[in-house]
């Protein structure tokens, strides 16, 4: 495994010679779905986006993307741990509320659907009649989830990392990196891709076998590896760890450590 030190040196030794205008970075997620199968080595699902995507083609990622307005206005069959709400919501970038931390893990919980046909979820126990497959329109996503019976799942969710993308990007995110267990799929389409067509080849992969793909992008390597590392000493995720940070300072990426109050 890699140091800290390691990490930087590869995100700082990244090209940085193309510069875009000034963007403000826009909050995003991704959710690392870990199969932690007694006697085997863990796994996490990931897929490869589609080579015709603007932004960054042909990578190898989480499933993830920008948090919705729309996000905001999910309610959730439960809620994070407190510890965890707190750490999601340190430095939050604008109106620092509950609900827009909330929104945080629905849009992971969302665009997971979307891109890899996961649903993230318990029952909703409303006992409502599962609409017809032709009824439901295959982009919304909690359309779908209403349709089976099901909330989008927080309890489980543990914040892991964070990254902001550094300035002199065309696009630039502020993405919290959520976990949670495998065993908290309800279910998955049957063609076990997303109906946004955004990832292909999604697979269940061990942390080394991701890290083997040329297509892996420096910062999700980088997620892997603080995330190999804490689970070394801290199996269960427990929900107060410290959370690394990296971000752009001055000429150069740091890493800082988020922890809750």
């Amino acid at each position: 495994m890699r140091t800290v030190e390691d990490i930087l040196a590869e995100l700082n030794a990244l090209d940085r010679s193309h510069k875009a205008d000034y963007y403000r970075p826009r909050d995003a997620s991704t959710l690392l779905i870990l199969d932690r199968a007694a006697g085997g080595p863990t796994r996490v699902l990931m897929g490869r986006r589609h080579v015709r995507h603007r932004f960054m083609p042909g990578a190898w990622v989480f499933p993830g993307g920008r948090v919705d307005p729309a996000d905001s206005r999910v309610k959730p069959a439960d809620d994070y741990h407190p510890a965890e709400l707190a750490k999601l919501m340190v430095e939050m970038k604008g109106p620092k509320t509950e609900a827009r931390a909330r929104a945080i893990a629905i849009a992971a919980i969302r665009e997971t659907f979307e891109e890899a046909g996961v649903f993230v979820a318990v029952p909703a126990g409303k006992a409502t009649p599962a609409a017809s497959a032709e009824a439901i329109d295959p982009h919304d996503a909690f359309a779908a989830f209403a349709a089976r019976d099901l909330a989008p799942a927080l309890a489980e969710i543990r914040f892991v990392a964070r990254a902001i993308t550094p300035p002199g990007r065309p696009r630039r995110f502020d993405t919290r990196f959520l976990a949670i267990p495998a065993e908290a799929i309800a279910g998955r389409l049957e063609s076990g891709l997303g109906p946004s067509g955004e990832l292909e080849d999604v697979a269940w992969v061990t942390f080394e076998e991701a890290r083997a793909r040329p297509e892996l992008p420096p910062i999700t390597r980088a997620v892997l590896d603080e995330l190999e590392t804490r689970l070394a000493g801290d199996p269960r995720l427990a929900a107060d760890h410290p959370v690394p940070f990296y971000r752009w300072r001055r000429t150069e990426f740091v890493r800082g450590l988020i922890e809750a109050a």
